[in-house]
């Protein structure tokens, strides 16, 4: 928005104002990068933090103090008077990301009946697309509301993060979790209330045994670097690292400057925004129907075709008919838009909640929290380098940054071909059995 640019990014404003500066490198800014990315760099560092809260205290609390940090991101970023103070915003508001997303998917994870385990946890990556679409529909709404209308977008963050805070006080700890600490007779109680039934026998058991064995472990983080310990934690790092480096984020973060480029005005390309959010609300609602029947290897890698595709076409338009300083035209720059869309859909139903899935579901109980910690920061860590580099990279790179994240997906294509294990209708505490010692790669790690 004009009006945000003027107060905390004015040479970005000056830039953008002039017709003949080249398209691709308008908003090549560090300081705007960094109020982008700053977020996920929090994010990765309190990952590690919050890993230790959810082990010593349970997920409920994490969740918990996740509102808390929104709370105080969201007042701070809408109240902001200089810089420093809207970075500081960010960097709440990534704290409230590292422990939000440790706890939220292990806690997702853990009450899932195992049938629809993938569903259920889907569910997270489905109110985070919502999350997105919302966000949209505020900025359209609010861009026209001078000179604040920036304030009312960062503030309103403050609604979800006040959902959140009262619910955190209403969900029940997971089974899982009290057993862990020594809280059995609450932990049988809790199952039996979140299953529904009084016959939950077989599967305390089992919750028991896990637990058992998870509270010989002294030291999560340093057993999470044992030889039988490398192939879930190898392959929750590499779903985070190619989660980013298909290019999602990117386009999502910046899909106003994206379409901007390609010759929308301000309001439309903020409208061509809301479009793609609507698109991943509703492609993401495919992946809860579809990851427990069909599975998550053969949505991963038909993504993986889709989303090859639509890079190389937008890369190929681009190139061809996009000058540094002039604009397509309205039927190419909506065929863009329009592979935009057939990108995200196949990002949203595979490698968007998926990526966030098959982490939180591989762990034995004795690494979960700090296996899913190094997801957590992962994903976190890359973010903040495709955060922080987009813009600079958009500048010098122009249309071949498509092409660069095309080549990402072939070796994407690759990794769930050779490494990556289907895990659909396995009982979350049962995979170094049932999955890592049969698998043909993996087995040899195993104990």
């Amino acid at each position: 928005m004009d009006d945000f640019l003027k107060k905390f990014f004015p040479s970005v404003y000056e830039r953008k104002q002039h017709a003949i500066e080249d398209n691709y490198c308008k908003y090549d800014n560090q300081y705007l990068q960094l109020f982008t990315s700053s977020l996920y760099l929090a994010a990765l560092l309190s990952s590690f933090v919050a890993s230790s809260v959810c082990e010593k205290f349970g997920r409920k609390p994490t969740i918990f103090v996740a509102s808390l940090f929104f709370l105080a991101g969201a007042g701070l970023s809408s109240g902001a008077q200089y810089l420093w103070m809207l970075i500081i915003g960010r960097v709440l508001l990534g704290c409230g990301v590292g422990f939000g997303n440790e706890a939220v998917p292990l806690f997702l994870s853990e009450i899932a009946p195992v049938q629809h385990r993938g569903a259920v946890n889907i569910l997270f990556q489905l109110f985070v697309t919502i999350g997105i679409l919302i966000a949209n529909l505020v900025n359209y709404g609010t861009s026209k509301s001078h000179p604040n209308g920036w304030r009312i977008s960062l503030g309103l963050a403050g609604t979800p993060a006040l959902v959140l805070f009262i619910g955190s006080l209403i969900i029940p700890e997971t089974p899982s979790s009290l057993i862990e600490h020594g809280k059995e007779g609450k932990g049988l109680k809790a199952l039996k209330q979140i299953r529904g039934v009084d016959d939950v026998d077989a599967e305390f058991k089992q919750i028991q045994s896990a637990c058992e064995i998870a509270r010989e472990v002294k030291n999560p983080f340093k057993n999470i670097m044992k030889r039988s310990s490398i192939p879930p934690l190898v392959i929750a790092v590499l779903m985070q690292v190619f989660q980013q480096f298909t290019g999602i984020n990117a386009i999502m973060f910046y899909a106003p400057v994206l379409f901007q480029t390609v010759g929308f005005k301000n309001d439309a390309s903020l409208l061509s925004s809301v479009i793609t959010g609507l698109v991943n609300v509703i492609s993401t609602l495919v992946s809860v129907y579809a990851v427990d029947k069909i599975g998550r290897r053969k949505l991963l890698l038909q993504a993986c075709v889709q989303m090859f595709i639509s890079q190389v076409a937008i890369g190929l338009i681009l190139i061809l008919k996009l000058s540094a300083t002039g604009t397509l035209s309205k039927p190419l720059a909506i065929i863009v838009v329009c592979l935009v869309c057939l990108y995200v859909m196949s990002f949203a139903w595979s490698w968007g909640p998926l990526g966030w899935l098959i982490p939180s579901e591989t762990f034995p109980l004795e690494t979960r929290t700090a296996g899913f910690a190094f997801a957590v920061s992962s994903n976190m860590l890359f973010t903040f380098l495709i955060a922080q580099a987009f813009l600079s990279m958009l500048c010098h790179m122009k249309a071949g940054i498509f092409f660069f994240f095309a080549a990402w997906i072939i070796i994407m294509g690759l990794f769930v071909v050779k490494l990556l294990p289907e895990t659909k209708n396995v009982p979350i505490d049962l995979m170094a059995e049932n999955v890592w010692k049969k698998h043909p790669v993996w087995s040899k790690f195993m104990d």
